[in-house]
């Protein structure tokens, strides 16, 4: 085999483990959320569990690349492709944490207030969705995807704000709530940085097909 063939084959076992990475971080997202909305104390256990094993993928995907800095001769295109999983890594790891702390909190929680979990289910759907749609637009290289999904994040951050706003209203009415208030508004937070994760994956997707990188729309 060729150098070039092997390099092409190495890079082709990066995506590869972008993907799998990827694909365990958003199972996570869904079962924290059902864990959540089930008050599954054991599902929620997995999820925090399984964490590690997203903390060990983020560190062999970084010597994977690493690997390929110093013994290869990448060109350009090839510093993107490396450049953009290291990126990557750190943001797929990020909502690999968030979803175990969505299923932590979970644990805890010792009331309900449906109003406010309807609104997080559908806050919950839209983020994960994010997640998903950006991991799959990097797999197929498709900018316009990524663009979608981005535009997608202020649907996410009206969702938030219509959590808040909701949560000032049913604590005016009962504030007995309020410790069950603040989990609602932690969950809902970190579903809110979900959709800025998606984002930022979808910006190095971008990256990795124009070599631009723009941030902060």
């Amino acid at each position: 085999m060729s150098v070039r063939k092997s390099f092409d084959a190495q890079l082709s076992e990066l995506s590869s483990s972008l993907i799998r990475m990827g694909s365990i971080s958003v199972q996570a997202i869904e079962d924290a959320i059902r864990a959540f909305k089930t008050r599954d104390a054991e599902l929620a256990n997995q999820v925090i569990a399984g964490d590690r094993r997203v903390d060990d993928m983020e560190r062999e995907i970084e010597r994977h690349c690493l690997t390929l800095l110093l013994r290869q001769q990448p060109v350009a295109r090839d510093l993107r492709t490396i450049s953009t999983a290291l990126k990557m890594i750190t943001d797929i790891e990020r909502i690999g944490d968030a979803a175990a702390d969505i299923a932590e909190i979970s644990r805890h929680i010792t009331g309900e207030i449906p109003e406010i979990l309807e609104l997080i289910d559908k806050m919950a759907a839209e983020a994960r969705g994010m997640v998903a749609d950006a991991v799959d637009a990097f797999v197929r290289t498709d900018t316009e995807q990524a663009e979608a999904v981005i535009a997608r994040d202020d649907i996410v951050d009206d969702a938030f704000n219509a959590v808040k706003e909701r949560m000032v209203e049913v604590l005016r009415r009962d504030s007995s709530m309020v410790d069950v208030a603040i989990d609602y508004l932690m969950i809902a937070k970190y579903l809110e940085r979900l959709g800025d994760h998606a984002v930022n994956i979808c910006e190095w997707t971008e990256f990795s097909k124009t070599g631009i990188h723009q941030t902060g729309r």
